[in-house]
């Protein structure tokens, strides 16, 4: 029998804010276990929670971004569980009231190929709402541990609807929705740090039935290939338990992605089963429309929206917008390019998209490889300001530069921080000025040598000229305007 899957996520992201979400205690990451904590953090008696602004600043403007209502009154809410990382026994969540209500995530489907665009589809969202984490257990062979350094941070738990069918498309939902997130200086979503985790509910059916099957939730998922792998091993465990007749639990499991296995944790719970009452010390926050205007002001383009830009705007090719709209420093370089180019941005903006997305980028990688010393954009754009890539790109259509002598000079830029024409002159890399004469005899030179290939082009076949550049570039030692050579090869070949 046919299945079809039905999916939705729990997605659980801490919040960029200084101190946690009801108290002064700073936020970090590899700190000595219990540094960061103090007695609300540890829940001693007569302790308060007192509001972070910050955090709801930064949750109002994570629900703008994914296209959220922003509530007018939300409130806070007591969700009961007696378990050794929650130091009150309760977590300090939003239950009947949250935050933001509704919003939709666009997504891109895996293409055909890595270098064509995949389809895109539209997630909606159930609700966003604002809670402290809980304290972080490490469980070794005889004992388990607690750390309260994570306990309190300001956590988002953003809740999709059940619309997603495949683990393929809930990486892509986590992929998008980590870099807005980064992008719009809401969270740094380190998996690696738990800064970001996912809980996928997943169920089953027969193919065109209308009625949902039992959800199963995986647990605690710290990567997106594990929510992905994860996703398609419940769904296989599912169809296979179903196909001997048997029926599903509804119930918790933890996946090991190391070994591609689940186990079952607990039973699942229900909302009642937590006992949610509203806290009687934190007030309701009421969010006026200045409040929400204040941080709408501020959002980036979300990575999608800026994509279409590029695309219409410069008609850069899917390759190159694909690389630019996950790196926001370097979708940002390239349009600070764009503005210095001018009149010319049309017809500069793709080979500057290239420099950036191949030799930048490449370049970056070959020096945390040969110095052991992670570079960022930032310190390659210190280098090679924008204005810089683009002098280097007009000496290039200008036919000063020829490739090959513009990359020896992009890498002396990347080493240096020199303007392109200043390295160009020092090495004596721009090509001779123009001795139609001698090149002349250079291109009657290389037609004569490469009967084959003048013959191909003759005859209809345009990338055949290529095989005459070759031998005329060799002659010039390199010195050759490209551009006057493949005007006096057209001209002779013509005759």
């Amino acid at each position: 029998m046919k299945y079809e899957a039905t999916i939705g996520l729990e997605v659980h992201i801490h919040l960029k804010t200084r101190t946690k979400m009801f108290s002064r205690v700073a936020i970090g990451y590899g700190h000595e276990p219990n540094t960061l904590t103090d007695a609300g953090t540890l829940a001693l008696p007569g302790t308060l929670p007192v509001l972070n602004k910050a955090a709801i600043d930064q949750i109002i403007r994570a629900g703008l971004l994914v296209n959220c209502r922003i509530a007018d009154v939300c409130s806070w809410d007591r969700k009961n569980y007696f378990y050794p990382d929650a130091s009150k026994n309760y977590q300090l969540t939003q239950s009947a009231r949250p935050i933001c209500i509704g919003g939709s995530v666009e997504i891109e489907l895996p293409g055909p190929a890595r270098n064509i665009m995949g389809a895109h589809k539209t997630i909606p969202l159930n609700r966003i709402h604002l809670e402290e984490d809980v304290a972080k257990l490490n469980h070794h062979a005889t004992d388990s541990l607690i750390d309260f350094n994570r306990c309190g941070a300001a956590l988002m738990e953003l809740v999709t609807e059940p619309a997603l069918s495949s683990g393929d498309e809930a990486a892509a939902f986590l992929t998008i929705l980590r870099a807005t997130m980064q992008q719009g200086g809401v969270s740094d979503c380190d998996m690696e740090k738990g800064q970001m985790r996912a809980d996928a509910n997943v169920s089953i059916r027969p193919a065109g039935s209308p009625t949902l099957g039992t959800r199963v939730e995986m647990k605690n998922l710290n990567s997106i290939s594990f929510v992905r792998d994860a996703i398609h091993h419940e769904i296989k465990r599912q169809a296979a338990i179903l196909e001997k007749g048997g029926s599903i639990v509804q119930e918790t499991r933890d996946y090991d992605g190391l070994t591609g296995a689940s186990q079952s944790l607990r039973t699942k719970e229900d909302a009642h089963d937590y006992r949610y009452f509203p806290d009687p010390d934190l007030m309701p926050v009421r969010i006026d429309d200045a409040w929400r205007d204040a941080i709408a002001a501020t959002l980036p383009e979300r990575p999608f929206d800026r994509q279409r830009r590029l695309m219409a705007d410069y008609k850069l090719p899917y390759t190159i917008t694909s690389v630019l709209i996950w790196d926001k420093p370097l979708a940002d370089y390239f349009d600070a390019a764009m503005q210095l180019a001018g009149p010319d941005a049309p017809a500069l903006a793709q080979p500057i998209g290239n420099w950036l997305t191949n030799d930048l980028l490449r370049e970056l990688g070959a020096a945390r490889v040969n110095t052991g010393a992670s570079q960022t954009l930032a310190d390659a754009a210190a280098k090679i300001p924008p204005a810089h890539l683009v002098a280097l790109v007009r000496l290039i259509a200008a036919g000063t530069l020829t490739s090959t002598a513009a990359r020896e000079v992009f890498s002396e830029m990347f080493a240096t921080g020199d303007a392109p024409e200043s390295i160009a002159d020092r090495r004596g890399l721009k090509t001779a000025p123009a001795d139609t004469g001698e090149l002349e005899q250079w291109c009657r030179a290389a037609i004569a040598a490469n009967a084959k290939a003048a013959a191909e082009f003759r005859a209809g076949k345009e990338s055949a000229i290529n095989g005459l550049k070759g031998p005329v570039m060799k002659a010039s030692k390199g010195k050759a305007n490209p551009k006057l050579v493949d005007e006096t090869l057209r001209r002779l070949l013509a005759e």
